[in-house]
């Protein structure tokens, strides 16, 4: 074991010399959802202990280092709002509206394929089957109004407490209708780098209490660019002859997010940055995460989509 975890860190040097866009290195962004994964439900085939080694951990630090530096560089200036929690929230919004990145949901409401529609529930599975658990590590970092605001938007996420009713569990169940396979991470070699990613900041910025901020933003602006899409994806399955329990996911969304955008940005991002404005940077850099990783990974699926081809590394299997 320690020949193979010097190899795997001679790798992931190798890959850094030649100046390798951790963004879209399939191998990158694998190793790391690998490592995250430890925390989360693990691995069968691998001891619980593994979870806290330290040489998988220093390796873990490098890649974020270069995860953490390519965005820092990409992002750039970010909004000062005054520190009150109407002011954040007017921003983050304002953020949201100035996103141009390609519509995924306007094209599945109106265009996609049942291949296409296919291949845009495993790209989403993959954060879609564990939802909520990434944000939910910020619970125990927060106090006052932001903890209690993210507990509140939690609840739900978790299906109010009522088994059966996580998220989760309805894109699973969406999926099932689809006739793919519904286990997390089942169709892991088929996911492109940039979709590994848009997942993978949501656990860096959970795992470490220093981006607690950015967790808020992060989940903030996710529940502001939830609703509307949502209502699309729901029209495009229902265009291809779909229904309950197919469109609960996405009908669950529509209602549920309408209440926690108001909920994430004022009293989550903005109860936060009104508490503490240290955290002003932070909480506005996890939002940006957002909109630049969701444009670039929209943008991976529409030239895939635009140019008759898949937008997924291998050829889905369908569920057994």
């Amino acid at each position: 074991m320690p020949d193979d975890l010097d190899q795997l860190g001679e790798t992931a040097a190798e890959a850094f010399r030649v100046d390798t866009d951790i963004l879209f290195n399939e191998d990158l962004q694998l190793t790391l959802f690998v490592l995250y994964e430890l925390h989360y439900s693990g691995f069968d085939s691998i001891d619980d202990g593994w979870e806290w080694h330290p040489p998988l951990l220093a390796l873990r630090k490098r890649l974020e280092e270069r995860f953490e530096n390519r965005l820092n560089d990409t992002i750039g200036e970010l909004p000062q709002p005054a520190p009150t929690a109407q002011s954040v929230a007017e921003a983050l919004f304002d953020m949201t509206k100035a996103a141009t990145g390609p519509s995924v949901s306007s094209f599945v409401a109106r265009n996609a394929t049942l291949e296409q529609a296919r291949e845009f529930l495993v790209h989403k599975s993959i954060y879609q089957l564990k939802e909520a658990d990434p944000h939910t590590w910020a619970i125990p970092r927060l106090t006052g109004r932001a903890k209690s605001a993210l507990v509140e938007i939690q609840a739900d996420e978790y299906g109010g407490g009522v088994p059966g009713q996580t998220h989760a569990e309805l894109f699973a169940r969406t999926m099932q209708g689809l006739g793919l396979e519904n286990d997390f991470g089942s169709y892991i070699d088929a996911i492109p780098a940039i979709t590994l990613a848009s997942v993978n900041v949501i656990s860096l910025f959970g795992l470490h209490r220093r981006h607690r901020g950015a967790a808020c933003g992060h989940l903030a602006i996710y529940e502001m660019t939830s609703s509307i899409p949502n209502a699309k994806y729901a029209r495009g399955f229902r265009r291809l002859g779909f229904s309950s329990p197919v469109t609960d996911y996405f009908d669950e969304h529509v209602e549920a997010d309408a209440v926690h955008e108001q909920i994430a940005g004022r009293d989550l991002a903005g109860g936060l940055i009104e508490a503490d404005p240290r955290l002003m940077n932070d909480v506005f850099f996890g939002a940006a995460t957002v909109i630049l990783l969701d444009t670039l990974a929209g943008q991976w699926q529409m030239n895939a989509w635009q140019s008759d081809r898949s937008s997924l590394r291998a050829e889905l299997r369908a569920a057994a």
